[in-house]
């Protein structure tokens, strides 16, 4: 359930691997620093939900944030959060997660 107003962003793998590659994109995961060191999506920076901080979101010109987890729920309720602490820009999200990613062979970082 989506607790602010406004537009939600699904990125898809393709766009997220683009965006990745390019600079375009800045990747959060917000799963559980157990789970981030056990494996995550190279590039993204850790922001767990449990203790989730919007003032450590990103802010850098001309780039996207893009919150991730491992299938799309977590990330949906950081973006509330983010919503609710004044972070209209971060609008984003990868539902398909570290899930969809590893089931697809994509590189993972550890």
């Amino acid at each position: 359930m989506v607790l602010t107003p406004g537009k939600v962003e699904n990125i898809d793998i393709e766009e997220l691997k683009l965006g990745l590659a390019d600079g375009s994109i800045l990747l959060v995961d917000v799963r559980e620093p157990n789970e981030f060191v056990a494996g995550h999506i190279p590039g993204a920076t850790l922001n767990p939900l449990q203790s989730f901080d919007a003032s450590r979101l990103p802010d850098v010109p001309g780039k996207r944030v893009v919150l991730s987890c491992r299938s799309g729920k977590r990330s949906l309720t950081a973006l509330d959060l983010a919503r609710l602490f004044g972070r209209g820009d971060v609008c984003a999200h990868y539902p398909g997660g570290f899930q969809e990613w590893s089931q697809r062979g994509e590189k993972v970082e550890i």
